[in-house]
């Protein structure tokens, strides 16, 4: 069983979705012990720029064009962090919302992972395909606003963004915790870390069960 966490938020030590990403981690090593857990810690990762560069070797490379090797270079760069993540079986994810959305290294981050061969195709008859099917994932949310997990609110782009990447990708067996409002009173904060640790623990559990066992 190989887990992956990608961490999004830059402070480890106060970080709600860390704190809650850590309880759920810890207990499903503990339900698991088999379990190996990688950790790509977003702002710290040498993502590659995808920059021109990138784009002109994408092409290259993909389009059998003649590809310089400072071209497959970079593109190989991309393609190590692709295959990284596309190897776990169970994907955990801590995403604060930044400006109804994202952090920005996040996104850079997807940008560089999300790769035709490598987790989608095209063609003409059948148009995008997923390739990742048959993995989970998990998503621990925090916001200073109360943007709950079930339904689409407006004004939140940081669940759906989450949501459709993705389904894109072939994950559509997702499981959310939110970790909101955090603009409250500190008791009030308290409670709500303490309730999604809860449901953290409870979904460990569950999925330690549901995920396949080793031979």
């Amino acid at each position: 069983m190989n887990i992956l966490h990608v961490q999004a938020s830059p402070s480890t030590e106060h970080s709600r979705t860390q704190l809650v990403a850590r309880a759920f981690l810890d207990e499903f090593s503990r339900l698991r012990p088999s379990s190996a857990v990688d950790v790509i810690d977003v702002w710290k990762a040498s993502l590659p720029a995808f920059d021109d560069k990138m784009i002109a070797a994408k092409f290259a490379v993909l389009r059998s064009q003649t590809a310089t090797e400072e071209q497959r270079a970079v593109w190989a760069q991309a393609v190590a962090l692709a295959r990284q993540f596309n190897a776990a079986d169970l994907h955990v994810f801590s995403v604060p919302m930044w400006n109804f959305a994202l952090p920005y290294r996040l996104k850079h981050f997807i940008d560089v992972v999300t790769l035709p061969g490598e987790n989608w195709s095209w063609d003409a008859r059948g148009g995008y395909q997923a390739l990742l099917r048959g993995k989970r994932a998990v998503v621990i949310y925090s916001s200073a606003g109360a943007y709950d997990v079930g339904g689409e609110t407006d004004g939140d782009f940081q669940k759906r963004y989450m949501r459709h990447w993705l389904s894109f990708i072939g994950i559509d067996d997702v499981h959310e915790v939110n970790v909101a409002p955090t603009l409250a009173a500190p008791d009030s904060v308290s409670r709500t870390v303490l309730e999604a640790k809860a449901q953290a623990l409870q979904l460990a559990a569950a999925l330690s069960r549901l995920m396949p066992q080793p031979p």
